[in-house]
């Protein structure tokens, strides 16, 4: 691989503990962003090692997604010496980042306050299931429970007539990048004083504050003025409209674009019913709006439509289905796949990372490590020679990747 220009968190070491999605999500955003991510693994490894498909075992695509600009150290944290080795690390970190129940951290002796006894600057993440002090605090979480409890599950009963989670790991992603923002805000704090700190991202939480902004309504007064529930989102013909040959997804938003839509609809009339030329009304009424639109998309196809929509500047797409996406002409001329060649699986694509830096870019520095590709490298910089590392591997507290 070329050795791309140092991104904006060259020099930072992340010692990472996560694994599924949420953690990793987060730290390989760190290290896109040129940041040293260590990831810490079970003898096991990553349970995504195992989601396939895969080339080789313990490379299933579910792991190679979200894992890149990472090494793999493997310690088995039940030994004492491994924890020591881990103590190491974090006392050389900037960051120490993990997934687990805040009791299990305290019972390896890396939680906020022991953490920060070793190393003063480190900033420590938490990121599980709810707030450490209250009744589900010790409760365990992973998306689709967050999905349920959060009210994410329930809001797609509006169109689906029952609960439904939402067909992607959404809470683990944007949970992620909202630990990868956290640690970023805190490394600028430290630049600035000198002083770490502990962060704590409870996903129950960060989905609340994710969902409810447009949904507040009327309970965002107090005494509500109001149910819960923002209607234009909810409205029941709110969603792809079906044309003539597939659909299109359509969303005027101010007066003049709803009175080009329903001018180029053969409503012309509507141009100056309230319905659309009254905010407050509008937002009253939106689902019969929708309502009109659904019933007059079926007369053409969706390339027609499209072309229509793009003359009168009204925001529209067609629908793609994932393998259209990953065709998609605009992606493809912007650079946003990049395929690489690595070292034992073949060609791999990913996906690029979607901000643009003018001087510090994000970059894929190294590919998906091997389950403790890089224990030696990483204890060695930790100060274990290598008679030490022997012995570490020897009596298990470490693993180190057997090739031939």
């Amino acid at each position: 691989m070329s050795d791309p220009a140092p991104g904006p968190l060259a020099g930072v070491r992340v010692i990472d503990l996560t694994a599924v999605f949420l953690g990793p999500v987060a730290s390989q955003t760190l290290g896109d962003l040129g940041a040293d991510v260590i990831k810490v693994e079970t003898p096991a490894g990553d349970i995504t090692r195992s989601i396939t498909p895969a080339r080789n075992p313990g490379m299933g695509t579910g792991f190679l997604a979200v894992n890149r600009n990472k090494r793999s150290l493997v310690l088995d944290l039940k030994r004492p010496d491994a924890r020591e080795a881990l103590g190491r690390l974090v006392a050389g970190a900037d960051v120490l980042m993990h997934s687990m129940r805040p009791q299990a951290m305290d019972r390896l002796g890396l939680g906020p306050v022991a953490a920060r006894a070793i190393n003063p600057r480190l900033i420590h993440c938490a990121a599980y299931g709810y707030r450490r002090e209250g009744p589900h605090g010790w409760r365990p979480a992973y998306d689709d429970v967050i999905q349920a409890v959060s009210g994410l599950a329930a809001l797609q009963a509006s169109f689906a007539g029952e609960p439904r989670y939402v067909p992607n790991s959404m809470v683990d992603k944007l949970v992620g990048l909202t630990v990868a923002s956290a640690i970023n805000a805190a490394l600028f704090h430290r630049e600035r004083t000198g002083e770490g700190q502990a962060i704590e991202v409870p996903m129950y939480e960060t989905m609340v504050a994710f969902l409810l902004p447009e949904h507040m309504a009327g309970r965002g007064f107090a005494p509500p003025e109001g149910p819960a529930g923002y209607g234009r989102v909810l409205a029941p013909h709110r969603r792809p409209y079906r044309t003539a040959d597939g659909h299109i997804g359509v969303l005027p938003y101010t007066v003049e674009q709803w009175q080009r839509l329903f001018t180029l609809i053969g409503r012309p009339e509507m141009a100056g019913d309230p319905r659309v030329t009254d905010g407050p009304t509008r937002n009253r009424h939106v689902g019969d709006l929708y309502e009109m639109v659904a019933d007059a998309m079926p007369a053409r196809s969706t390339a027609d439509w499209h072309a229509e929509f793009d003359a009168a500047d009204i925001p529209a797409m067609p629908v793609q289905d994932l393998d259209q996406v990953l065709g998609c002409p605009h992606l493809a001329e912007v650079g946003f796949f990049e395929t690489h060649r690595h070292e034992t699986e073949g060609d791999l694509v990913f996906l690029g990372h979607p901000v643009r830096y003018e001087r510090t870019p994000a970059a894929i520095r190294r590919l998906p490590p091997r389950l403790g590709q890089h224990t030696r490298e990483v204890l060695g910089e930790a100060g274990y020679d290598p008679a030490a590392i022997d012995r570490l591997l020897a009596n298990g507290a470490a693993v180190a990747e057997q090739r031939p």
